[in-house]
C-alpha cells in the first residue's frame, strides 16, 4: 500500500468526521425549541385570562386571534423538531431509539427532498396565519390599515408558495428522470 492511498483514507476519514461539527448546531435547535416553548406559555397566560373576564373579555375574532397565534408557536416547533430529527439522522448519526415506543413514523424516513418539502409546507402554514392574523385585524382600532404592508403580505406569501408548487414539481422531475 503506497503512500497516496494512505493519505487519501486518512483525508475521506477526516472528512466523514467533520459531519460531527454538525451536533451543536441541533443542540441549538432544541435550545430554540425550549425559548418557543417558553413564548408559548407566555402568550398562553395573556390569553387565557382575557377569554374569562367579565365586562371586556375578548370576542370571537380576538380568540381566533390568540388561537392562530398559539398555532402559530406550535407549528414553528413542528418544524423545529423535523429539521433537528430529519438533520441529524440525514447528516450526522442515525438515532439509535431501539425500544422506544414513542418514537414518530416519519423519523428515520424523512431524506433531504422530504425535509425541503416538509419545511416549506411549514413556512407557506406559518405565513399564511401571518396573513389571516393581519385581515382579522382590518377596521380594528388601533390597527391602521397599511395597504402597502398588506400588499408585500401578500406577494410574500405567494412566492413561499410558488417556491413550494416549484419545488415540488423539481422533485417530482427528478423521481421521473433515469439515474446517472
Amino acid at each position: 500500500m503506497g503512500l497516496k492511498p494512505r493519505i487519501e483514507t486518512a483525508f475521506e476519514r477526516l472528512l466523514f468526521q467533520s459531519r460531527w461539527l454538525m451536533a451543536p448546531f441541533y443542540v441549538g435547535l432544541a435550545l430554540a425549541l425550549a425559548m418557543l416553548l417558553a413564548v408559548f406559555v407566555a402568550e398562553l397566560f395573556y390569553y387565557v385570562p382575557q377569554a374569562f373576564v367579565i365586562g371586556e373579555r375578548m370576542d370571537s375574532n380576538d380568540a381566533i386571534l390568540a388561537v392562530l397565534t398559539l398555532v402559530d408557536l406550535s407549528l414553528a416547533g413542528n418544524l423545529l423538531l423535523i429539521v433537528m430529527f430529519s438533520g441529524y439522522e440525514n447528516f450526522v448519526s442515525k438515532l439509535d431509539l431501539d425500544g422506544e415506543t414513542d418514537r414518530p413514523p416519519w423519523m428515520g424516513t424523512v431524506d433531504f427532498s422530504g425535509l425541503k418539502m416538509k419545511l416549506i409546507a411549514s413556512i407557506v402554514a406559518i405565513s399564511g396565519i401571518q396573513l389571516l392574523k393581519v385581515f382579522m385585524n382590518i377596521g380594528k382600532p388601533g390597527y391602521p390599515l397599511d395597504e402597502a404592508a398588506m400588499m408585500w403580505g401578500v406577494i410574500i406569501h405567494l412566492t413561499f408558495v410558488v417556491s413550494g408548487v416549484l419545488l415540488a414539481l423539481m422533485d417530482w422531475l427528478t423521481a421521473k428522470t433515469d439515474k446517472h
